[in-house]
């Protein structure tokens, strides 16, 4: 089990590796996501904040990313 920090940082470096993202670019995905409440029930329950949940919340947050922003890509 990891700490509550140290998941965020696992999921922005599994991102880093799964879809070929910048830093900068994981880090903006992550922290909308948790600006989102994405992460609230893995504050709330240690137990969640483990290498095969980050592996999946990795790729739900990439899966998500435009999702909560639709307007920015309209034209």
């Amino acid at each position: 089990m990891m700490t509550y920090e140290e998941y965020l940082d696992e999921v922005t470096t599994l991102m880093t590796e799964f879809f070929d993202l910048t830093d900068a670019q994981a880090i903006k995905y992550v922290m909308r996501a948790q600006a989102g409440d994405f992460f609230t029930l893995h504050d709330d329950h240690p137990e969640m904040c483990t290498l095969e949940r980050a592996q999946l919340d990795a790729r739900t947050i990439y899966e998500q990313r435009n999702k909560s922003r639709p307007d920015i890509f309209k034209k």
